[in-house]
């Protein structure tokens, strides 16, 4: 098993092979955050979906570090080392805020400069992104970017780590959502994203609730934005992913 990696098997009634789903918790590339991590794992689990909590490396680790552990945790969840019934075919990402922009940048599929991880196994078949960092040139969460790239990094890096300008016909479908007062990370990443894969032919749905600091995570019990599970698993299976009851 990579390092960091954690495992809660699908629940409810078994079926031959079930989704997976990679998580990765926010923290502005600095640190984990653990309401996003195991209690959205549980969540995934009681929809018959496998879940997996990665705690990729953070500063001071550098960009391709987190790149890397992501690939290689998705490769292995589609190489069944773990064990599980997964179906190779759903695999995908669920991404908060910096790890929102790690997952997107693994939906890009940007190389990580190891060959054996940039490979088609290790691209996600569709992505959930929630009040993720998505642009590093407009908007910018400059903590992020710092904790991931240093306080120099080139026009071209930025360019090549902004979801937005990296999204083409072959990015898979996701799920995006987003608080219009968000005062951490502008909602204008979420926009910006969503209309680079409408450019694209890309399917994604995108909701935008009126009010929310960041960080929800789940959300429970935050008026309107705690609906966002519940419009993601019905998102989920409108593309055709099979889900316990």
């Amino acid at each position: 098993m990579p390092a960091g990696l954690s495992v809660l098997p699908a629940g409810g009634e078994p079926i031959r092979e079930s989704p997976a789903m990679l998580i990765l918790p926010g923290g502005g590339y600095e640190r984990h955050a653990d309401h996003e991590a195991e209690p959205v794992a549980e969540w995934l689990a009681s929809l018959g979906i496998h879940a997996f909590v990665l705690r990729y490396r953070v500063a001071p680790h550098r960009h391709p570090a987190p790149l890397q552990d992501a690939k290689a945790a998705l490769a292995w969840i589609r190489g069944g080392g773990h064990g599980l019934a997964v179906d190779g075919s759903r695999v995908g990402v669920l991404g908060f805020s910096a790890g929102g922009h790690l997952a997107a940048t693994l939906a890009a599929g940007v190389p990580c400069g190891k060959a054996p991880l940039d490979v088609p196994a290790s691209r996600p078949d569709l992505s959930i992104l929630c009040y993720p960092v998505l642009s590093f040139t407009a908007a910018v969460h400059q903590g992020s970017i710092n904790n991931l790239l240093g306080t120099s990094p080139s026009n071209e890096l930025l360019a090549r780590l902004s979801a937005e300008l990296t999204a083409t016909e072959d990015t898979p479908p996701s799920f995006i959502w987003h608080t219009f007062d968000d005062g951490a990370v502008d909602v204008e990443h979420s926009l910006r994203y969503a209309l680079a894969l409408r450019h694209a032919a890309v399917r994604a749905e995108l909701h935008v609730f009126p009010h929310g600091r960041h960080g929800l995570g789940l959300a429970a019990g935050v008026s309107g934005v705690e609906r966002w599970t519940e419009l993601c698993a019905a998102w989920l299976a409108g593309l055709g992913w099979r889900l316990a009851h």
